[in-house]
């Protein structure tokens, strides 16, 4: 075995130890605030284009 497949062979397996000690997280990644604002603009912006073309196409709600 050469020297750069052991040398490569201890980082992967360093690699490994330090990835099971690791717990992943319980909750949401990104905050509520920054889901809820993505919402938010998602859904205004999808009412703004709905009213838009209803009004461009005059169109009678």
């Amino acid at each position: 075995m050469t020297t750069s497949r052991r040398v490569a062979d201890r980082k992967v397996a360093r690699f490994e130890r330090s990835a099971l000690k690791k717990s992943p997280k319980k909750g949401y990644p990104v905050g509520l605030f920054v889901l809820g604002f993505f919402v938010f603009v998602i859904l205004g912006s999808s009412w703004f284009q709905i009213i838009r073309t209803v009004s461009t196409r005059g169109i009678a709600v």
